[in-house]
């Protein structure tokens, strides 16, 4: 079947295709020093229920999802910015932003401990439900003029509750749509699981999760993946509507027809800190093969 992520982006890489617009003089470049040039659209919005199955999560091509959610542990639960601290928490692909010191600057984990950001908003949650000042801010002024570094590309996340429900959404300055940010990409993924967890530790249901990315590209070198997303989005369509199982991935019409789902079996109530990755299942996942490799812009 193609999830409501799948149909996202599908229709977005179809708006960037034809109707995105050319960068000029782009700060990344691939490993062989090349200029990564993209095509872009501006303000890009995404909607998801969890409550009702709609957990993201692309099926076109294999999620690592896992070491998304490792990614998530090293911001928020044990946040680091030291590159060996975040490598003991499966997290590996950080090298290329070193800013010579064995970090990657006073940015991400490093900002959410200096502030205790998480644990304030899981306190507020508790004390006052229906406050309407749940944000945690990766985007801190004087932590960016610290250190060179990355700036935070999704730096902003805004919690509410609804009776049983905690909804949140997260604003994204730019997305490599097809390596990270897309419909059902690892933030996405990763920022899920985020409100799952939370939820779990407040003793909510993780409710409504939306996703706006101010500037979302493709770069020049992904386009052809792009394109081959595109068709194997046609091919699950067409065995759909022909009643076969998705072809290209070996699962049966049975499984075909179940939504892919994360569960996180954790205690309600529990300590934040205690959730751990092997708390996390993911059931009736049967992504498109064979897996799709990408250059990063760096």
């Amino acid at each position: 079947m193609m999830t409501k992520a799948d149909q996202y982006l599908v229709s977005d890489i179809h708006n960037i295709l034809d109707n995105g617009y050319p960068d000029e003089n782009p700060r990344p470049v691939y490993a062989d020093g090349t200029p990564a040039h993209t095509i872009s659209v501006n303000h890009v919005t995404r909607r998801y229920d969890l409550s009702k199955g709609e957990f993201p999560i692309c099926t076109l091509r294999h999620q690592a999802w896992k070491t998304g959610i490792r990614e998530i542990f090293t911001i928020y639960q044990h946040p680091t910015n030291v590159l060996s601290e975040m490598k003991e928490q499966g997290v590996t692909w950080w090298d290329p932003w070193d800013i010579g010191d064995g970090t990657i600057g006073q940015r991400y984990g490093a900002t959410v401990g200096r502030y205790d950001l998480i644990h304030k908003l899981i306190e507020d949650i508790r004390k006052d439900p229906y406050g309407r000042r749940k944000i945690v801010d990766l985007w801190q002024e004087p932590d960016l003029r610290e250190t060179p570094g990355l700036a935070p590309c999704a730096f902003l996340t805004i919690w509410n509750v609804r009776r049983e429900y905690l909804d949140m959404c997260l604003i994204q300055r730019s997305g490599d749509m097809l390596t990270a940010s897309g419909a059902g990409g690892i933030n996405e993924i990763q920022y899920a699981a985020l409100l799952m967890m939370i939820a779990k530790v407040t003793e909510k249901e993780p409710g409504v999760f939306t996703h706006f990315v101010a500037n979302e590209q493709i770069y020049d070198r992904h386009i052809e993946n792009a394109k081959e997303m595109l068709r194997r989005a046609k091919e699950r369509s067409d065995a759909a509507s022909a009643g076969k199982g998705a072809a290209g991935s070996g699962q049966n019409e049975k499984q075909d027809d179940a939504a892919p789902a994360l569960v996180l079996h954790s205690r309600p109530g529990c300590a934040f800190e205690d959730i751990t990755i092997d708390d996390f299942e993911m059931v009736n996942y049967f992504p498109m093969k064979p897996q799709l490799k990408f250059e990063l812009g760096i």
